[in-house]
């Protein structure tokens, strides 16, 4: 007889069923593809979660905006991802100016190697009976090289522009420098550390940010004016939005999980019905705990303004940006301090933990990482700054995801997980990459198709199209196939 903690759950629609999502960069493609997989097949889900880049496919799943993430205009279809995690401004413009210098001063020893190649041509021809050609040749360009190297041309202009170049470089560090002290001036003191304060953290979320937030404003806005509000404002709209609409078609509740590096502790923000408020939130005759109360926001409530701030923090990778700053009101239990924010790889057990105490029955997992590699599987390690950071965040994703499948194998009525056989590009390889295993160049759209599919084989047609079949088998006592 089937029983719940029999590995062959069934899945039934009458169970409060969440949907959670893991993974950071390029893993928002493959989850667009689930999602739209689970959508068109009407997958009932009451509550979506996240942490990372899911928090951000969460957002908008929430509130009927999936679509938003795999439409052809959506953010993983066109394009518009080749421009997120780029390199901080200043980083960009000193490494231009630096290598602008190099190629400066490698302009000679170029002109020299020409000047080489000149007179081995001149030889040659002199060899095979074209003297005169040869000596012309030789000749004409040597008289130009002298030209070129004269007191007043290469010998004045090189140290120059290479000069030139320098400053360029040392002026958009000293730039970076005043407007990080500027900010952090206008929000948080900071102290020591001055070659960190000048380098600072090498990639920037803020134009991933940009895309996201002008998504969810396209989303929400519906007859209001174009021009986008501030982030207060945009989470308040959303905010007001899944109020007036939970319960109705496409819109679910809401839970994510972000990362305080002040507080040394995780922060949970939720939207939850109001059935399930009480217990989750720590509530008891009326009176909040208060270490729960410093740990989650209800968006719902007081922090109905820092949804915005979750989404910045879920795009606030450790140590590779910088992180998100949060202001908390005066009137919660932080008391109007500011916090740095941002994503914890290994958070996803704290996700599964909350999900739980929210009330969920059956979990659906959506992640982009792939089966734990085998032997005679390894591929040649990437050099890349980008490359190599995620290869780590990868290796540290599939980790946490390894722990979260042993530790919540049975502690749910069913646990479904929907992950790739094989994904070769890492969270930041937002042009794509070369993949070595089947040897052709692997793009982001196609990452969303590859989860539309594995949505329907893994899930959909082997467990939701089978559900009925199988409960039929489990009420007559006999195991079905």
């Amino acid at each position: 007889m089937i029983t719940p903690d029999s590995p062959d759950r069934l899945y039934s629609t009458r169970l409060r069923t969440a949907v959670v999502l893991t993974g950071s960069g390029t893993a928002g493609a493959y989850h667009a593809g689930v999602l739209r997989a689970l959508h068109e097949a009407g997958v009932r889900t009451d509550l979506v979660a996240g942490r990372g880049m899911g928090a951000v496919s969460a957002l908008f799943a929430a509130v009927d905006g999936a679509p938003r993430l795999w439409e052809a205009s959506g953010i993983w279809r066109s394009g518009a991802a080749r421009r997120f995690y780029q390199w901080r401004a200043a980083l960009r413009v000193a490494a231009g100016a630096l290598l602008a210098a190099g190629a400066v001063l490698l302009f000679p020893l170029l002109l020299f190697g020409i000047a080489i190649l000149v007179g081995l041509a001149g030889f040659l021809m002199t060899l095979v009976g074209f003297g005169e050609a040869g000596s012309a040749l030789t000749a004409g360009f040597g008289g130009r090289l002298q030209q070129w190297f004269s007191p007043g041309a290469l010998p004045l202009l090189v140290p120059r522009l290479v000069l030139f170049a320098v400053f360029v470089a040392a002026g958009a560090v000293v730039v970076s420098l005043v407007l990080h002290l500027a900010r952090a001036r206008a929000s948080r003191r900071a102290r020591g550390g001055l070659l960190w304060r000048l380098i600072g953290s090498p990639l920037s979320p803020a134009q991933t940010l940009e895309a996201f937030a002008l998504q969810l404003w396209t989303l929400i806005r519906g007859a209001a004016p174009l021009q986008q509000p501030r982030d207060a404002e945009l989470a308040r709209r959303y905010v007001e939005l899944l109020t007036d609409n939970l319960g109705q078609p496409g819109f679910r509740e809401l839970l994510l999980v972000v990362h305080d590096l002040d507080a040394r502790q995780d922060l949970i923000a939720a939207f939850l019905a109001e059935q399930h408020r009480a217990r989750f939130f720590g509530r008891l005759l009326g009176a909040p705990s208060a270490a729960r109360a410093a740990e989650v926001l209800d968006l719902s409530g007081v922090a109905r303004d820092h949804a915005l701030d979750v989404l910045a923090a879920s795009l606030a990778l450790p140590v590779a940006t910088e992180p998100h700053l949060v202001h908390f009101k005066a009137e919660g239990p932080w008391r109007g301090e500011t916090h740095r924010l941002c994503d914890r790889p290994g958070s996803l057990t704290r996700v599964m933990e909350e999900v739980a105490a929210a009330g969920a029955e059956q979990v659906i997992l959506l992640t982009a990482t792939p089966r734990a590699a085998r032997p005679h599987e390894m591929i040649a390690r990437r050099g890349d700054v980008r490359g190599h950071a995620g290869e780590q965040l990868a290796a540290f994703e599939a980790a946490a995801l390894r722990d979260v499948l042993e530790l919540f194998a049975g502690r749910f009525a069913g646990l479904y997980v929907i992950r790739p056989e094989h994904n070769p590009v890492g969270p930041f390889d937002f042009e794509g990459t070369y993949d070595e295993r089947s040897d052709r160049k692997y793009t982001v759209p196609e990452l969303v198709d590859r989860g539309y599919e594995d949505a329907y084989r893994q899930f959909i047609d082997p467990i939701v199209g089978a559900s009925g079949e199988r409960m039929e088998s489990a009420r007559s006592g006999v195991r079905s196939p």
